[in-house]
């Protein structure tokens, strides 16, 4: 018996001597592991792609998807921030300071005796009825807040500074914090103190940068066609915020002043 051990220990020394042994033996365990890693990632797909596995709004890690603005926003197309441009009229214009005078008396906004210039288009019904006011544009809710004067306001955030913003409005359904998508409803049109002709509208801006443009230029064109607005480019400033004219206000008070002389 030991004679036999000696003789089968001694093949085995024989056998691990080959040059060929160690090499053949790695490459056997290289196969494995390669083998291994495949199969373990091939099992990792499948179940991410299983409803059963994968829940909805989770990714296999656990992470929950939170809500964001969309990547094709950017080639969005601005639209009227109503459901059916044949049903209503823009009553008050945006007021240009490069238009006419005609036209900048046009864009004014009586304020007891003062004349403001219109920051946006006022916008109504033909009818006069009431009508909802949507989202011209997918963004991220600002801010709402009420407002005696403008008649509530919403303020939607989209991409680099741009801001679309909806005044004399009522009944509204969203919230500061809410992503919105294009078309979605945001409020019914109401009435403000500070465009009573108007009488039911709803007064819609378009700003860049917190500076004013004229929804019409804008109306058809992407979003990316707005955040590559220059200063320049922006017809008029906004008033700040404590109510003071701008240079383009007194420009306007100027002209309706210098008209009304010329008809005396």
């Amino acid at each position: 018996m030991r004679e036999e051990e000696k003789n089968r220990s001694s093949q085995w020394k024989t056998f691990f001597k080959k040059r060929w042994v160690f090499p053949a033996i790695y490459l056997v365990c290289a196969a494995l592991l390669i083998s291994t890693i495949v199969w373990y990632q091939t099992g990792i797909n499948n179940s991410a792609k299983d409803p059963k596995v994968a829940e909805k709004g989770k990714d296999i890690t656990g992470k929950t998807d939170e809500p964001v603005i969309e990547v094709n926003q950017s080639f969005e197309n601005v639209v009227m921030p109503i459901r059916n441009d044949d049903e209503v009229r823009i009553v008050t214009g945006f007021f240009d300071a490069n238009a006419s005078n005609e036209q900048q008396e046009d864009a004014l906004i009586v304020d007891g005796n003062k004349y403001r210039p219109n920051m946006g288009l006022d916008i109504a019904n033909k009818d006069g009825k009431e009508f909802e006011v949507i989202a011209a544009l997918s963004g991220k809710v600002a801010s709402v807040r009420q407002d005696a004067l403008l008649g509530n306001v919403i303020e939607v955030e989209h991409d680099k500074g741009v801001v679309t913003i909806y005044q004399s409005v009522k009944d509204i359904k969203v919230k500061a914090g809410d992503v919105i998508k294009q078309g979605d409803l945001l409020a019914t049109s109401s009435t403000s103190q500070i465009n009573i002709a108007a009488k039911n509208h709803v007064h819609f801006e378009i700003r860049k940068d917190n500076k004013a443009l004229n929804p019409q230029t804008y109306i058809g064109q992407s979003l990316t066609a707005l955040t590559e607005v220059d200063d320049s480019d922006s017809s008029s400033k906004i008033k700040s915020e404590e109510g003071k004219d701008t240079e383009d206000a007194e420009k306007a008070e100027d002209t309706q002043s210098t008209n009304e002389s010329e008809l005396e």
